[in-house]
């Protein structure tokens, strides 16, 4: 039987990703087995603004640092940390 129910997690946004989408963080229903670097992608579609920064990105899932192919489950919260620059 195939499962086509979504999961949901929390998406925490954080320096350009924040301004470009105007709030702190969102919650979305995603397919199961879908991968933090699918999710990237999803959110680049939305806003093809954000392409310049998929390749320097870095991804956490429930405060672990982890490679884009980490696959996603019900409840995650996934931390997209662009770089920053300190003044």
């Amino acid at each position: 039987m195939i499962d086509n129910q979504k999961i949901q997690v929390k998406v925490k946004l954080f320096a350009v990703y924040q301004e470009v989408f105007g709030k702190p963080e969102l919650d979305l229903a995603l397919l199961p087995e879908t991968t933090v670097d699918q999710l990237l992608t999803s959110l680049i579609k939305q806003q093809p603004k954000l392409t310049k920064w998929r390749d320097v990105t870095r991804f956490g899932v429930n405060l672990q640092f982890v490679e884009s192919t980490t696959v996603l489950h019900e409840g995650d919260e996934v931390v997209l940390i662009p770089p920053v620059s300190g003044g």
